[in-house]
């Protein structure tokens, strides 16, 4: 009898899982076959690398237009299509229309237009925009602006399920582009300028049925950590880490949102994110570390338990999220290959960890202008803070200068590509310093908890805002750098044929050889491009594609019309000559060969 039992728990729990990894499994399939672009970050190690060579050094200065989309949507357009053999999935910002375009023929097959309330736009911090949609099992998974996550058949765009991630009542909203691993959906929130308290949760792809959630901060129960054997730097976090560096009760309005992206090691079933600013901007307000905002998750993607947390910016000062991708790769420390997370945070620091242990390994600026912090002690993990850049020292009501990074960081959500053939990252940035004065806010639901005011430009003695850069992140080291007129607020795509390809906000598509930095092409596409490029192969063609539609916080004033120069959390002065160069729009342009 015992032996009929144990036989019928074994079976049954293969008919449970089974499902699960053949999903995953063919998820995997579909993201390793380079003629695909399944994900919304390309692989699962965040690489944004393709195998393809066919549009290479040598020939990419002929490329041509072959087909364009209007989107028919105004504002900031971040992230990117998908491509899965010959269909083509393409978001939008609010209203966050979804098309199914057939690249046979260039026919709508379907669309999606969801019916959302507009009262959310005022509550969304930096645009209306969205990141892109997820694929999994024949499943597209969109996270609307209203926090609903939905989940379409990729043939028909029927709804099968749907699910609210959070309350736009309070100010939570959805930017971010899920991530679909074996049998779950991860998403973030956003909402940090209001104070939420912000998570990473797990939804089942089946049902839409919320699998775990892990808070930023809170009781350990609520951030799913283990006080002895989570780690951060090796050492165990103990007892209540998520609410023991907060005053009082201030962590249930604590920020920490997650509306960056995700990256996963199957090998090690860990999810890799990062959480942002703490709640309010104004430092005063919110004494002692404020744990775990400002953190790198290393979770359990089955349970959402942490097995590591580093802490960049403790007690954060200046609004340096660190939401940032994290890109996996193996490459060579100090002589020993090593398993390495690679992240380049808004606090202007490119850090290299060991995504095994949690060690760091390399922590470096990454724009030579960054002051705010000397150095980054590599035994603590903590930032040696300047005082004269520090808004906590200098206090509340007092206006301090020269600051850089500005607020939106020395790189924001605009990721990073990484090349295996170089061994070389590839780095969309801004070069930017601001002004920041905190000042006293109280906190109300639904309603603004900012407490500063911004002014950005460019850094002392500059003119441009932006470089793009490749980087060493064995050695912490920029190897070349090109200067760009304003911030690089496009992803980054590298491929196999030795080109990196990037957009700028004037709207210019840029090729550049991987080696060298030397710009190979240019196209002006119809608006400033913020979105993420992406390539694909179709009738034995490789294409390359990109969103354009100017907004996003560095386009804020553009997008929704702004003219104060403190608007936009600082952005509208700063940026204020774009309007000289670029206009709304919503377009896909999509490249090949002759």
């Amino acid at each position: 009898m015992r032996k009929l039992l144990l036989s019928a728990i074994a079976v049954a729990m293969t008919v449970a899982v089974a499902p699960a990894v053949q999903a995953n499994d063919k998820l995997m399939a579909l993201s390793n076959d380079s003629n695909n672009w399944a994900m919304p970050t390309g692989d699962y190690a965040n690489t944004r690398y393709s195998k393809l060579d066919q549009i290479n050094a040598s020939n990419v200065g002929t490329l041509k237009v072959a087909w364009t989309f209007s989107t028919g949507v105004l504002r900031g357009h971040e992230g990117n299509p998908l491509v899965i053999g010959n269909t083509m999935y393409v978001h939008t910002p609010f209203p966050n229309n979804v098309y199914a375009l057939n690249l046979d023929d260039g026919t709508i097959l379907w669309r999606y237009e969801p019916k959302q309330d507009p009262k959310v736009i005022p509550v969304m911090c930096c645009d209306t925009v969205n990141r892109g949609v997820a694929y999994g099992d024949g499943k597209i998974i969109l996270h609307q602006a209203d926090t609903n996550l939905v989940a379409l058949d990729a043939k028909t765009g029927k709804q099968i399920w749907k699910t609210a991630n959070g309350d736009p009542k309070i100010g939570e909203t959805g930017t971010s582009a899920p991530m679909v691993v074996k049998d779950k959906v991860l998403v973030g929130i956003s909402g940090g300028e209001f104070g939420v308290r912000c998570h990473i949760t797990a939804y089942d792809l089946a049902s839409g049925k919320q699998a775990w959630r892990g808070y930023s901060m809170g009781p350990d129960s609520d951030i799913l950590v283990d006080p002895e054997k989570t780690t951060h730097l090796g050492k165990p976090v103990g007892k209540d880490s998520g609410t023991n560096t907060w005053k009082g009760d201030q962590w249930k309005i604590g920020g920490g949102c997650t509306w960056g992206w995700l990256s996963y090691d199957p090998d090690l079933n860990l999810v890799y994110y990062g959480s942002g600013n703490p709640s309010t901007w104004n430092p005063k307000q919110r004494p002692g570390d404020n744990r775990w905002s400002m953190t790198i998750f290393a979770r359990d993607a089955d349970t959402g338990m942490a097995k590591w947390v580093y802490q960049m910016t403790p007690h954060d000062e200046w609004d340096y999220d660190g939401i940032n991708e994290m890109i996996l790769a193996n490459q060579k420390i100090d002589g020993k290959m090593r398993k390495i997370l690679v992240h380049f945070d808004r606090n202007g620091f490119g850090y290299t960890m060991d995504r095994v242990t949690g060690e760091l390994l390399v922590a470096e600026k990454y724009d030579p202008v960054v002051n705010w912090a000397t150095h980054v002690d590599m035994k603590t993990g903590r930032p040696q803070v300047v005082s004269k850049y520090s808004t906590e020292q200098n206090g509340e009501d007092v206006n301090s200068k020269n600051i850089c990074p500005a607020a939106l960081g020395t790189k924001d959500q605009q990721p990073a590509a990484f090349s295996p053939k170089t061994g070389l990252f590839y780095v969309p940035t801004n070069h930017v310093c601001m002004d920041y004065e905190p000042f006293r806010v109280t906190y109300t639901p639904g309603q603004p908890y900012v407490g500063a005011t911004l002014s950005m430009y460019p850094p002392k003695g500059d003119t441009h805002m932006g470089n793009f850069i490749a980087w060493d992140a064995t050695k912490g080291k920029i190897v070349w750098s090109n200067k760009e007129q304003f911030s690089v607020w496009s992803g980054a795509l590298a491929t196999a044929g030795d080109v990196v390809f990037y957009g700028t906000l004037e709207g210019n598509l840029k090729a550049v050889d991987a080696k060298t930095g030397k710009e190979l092409y240019s196209f002006r596409t119809p608006s400033g491009i913020i979105g993420n490029v992406m390539t694909y192969t179709h009738g034995g063609k490789q294409h390359i594609a990109i969103l354009s539609g100017v907004g996003g916080w560095a386009g804020i004033g553009l997008a929704a019309g702004l003219t104060n120069p403190t608007d936009g959390l600082g952005a509208v002065g700063g940026y204020a000559a774009l309007s000289n160069y670029t206009r709304l729009g919503g377009t896909l342009t999509v490249f090949t060969l002759p």
